[in-house]
């Protein structure tokens, strides 16, 4: 397995990421998947005897392996094997605000819910501004 696992990226991968927006494609009826995956998950410890404030562990999430949310998009892959898809990566995010925004914005440009060529059934979206500038200088 590649530094990647089984996903697909076109251009350089960046040393550390938030997460990313990704696309999983059926090679046998191209049927696709919008969605986001997180690659590190923060955790606060329990509180230790004599200190005032919980440690912070960041660690990674099982990325590498991840096959996407959706049941019938899970229940094709176990059907027919994961070779039969394609799971690619569309862009690199480095935070929880950048993953939800950017997914969102692909799945509203492609029309997601009025097509039935896409796994998704719902679109998720509860976003508010940034907290900082954390959007990319490219973007208007």
């Amino acid at each position: 397995m590649s530094e990647l696992g089984h996903w697909q990226y076109n251009s350089e991968v960046p040393d550390s990421f938030y997460g990313f927006v990704y696309e999983i494609t059926n090679l046998t009826n191209n049927k696709v998947y919008i969605g986001k995956k997180q690659s590190v998950f923060r955790r606060k410890k329990a509180l230790r005897k004599g200190k005032k404030k919980r440690e912070i562990v960041i660690k990674e999430s099982d990325w590498k392996t991840y096959t996407g949310s959706n049941n019938e998009l899970n229940k094709d892959i176990a059907e027919l094997g994961k070779d039969k898809f394609c799971f690619n990566i569309l862009r690199f995010c480095d935070s929880k605000w950048q993953l939800a925004y950017y997914e969102i914005e692909e799945q509203i440009k492609r029309n997601v819910l009025l097509n039935e060529n896409f796994y998704n059934g719902i679109i998720n979206c509860r976003l508010g501004r940034p907290k900082t500038k954390t959007v990319d200088k490219a973007t208007p």
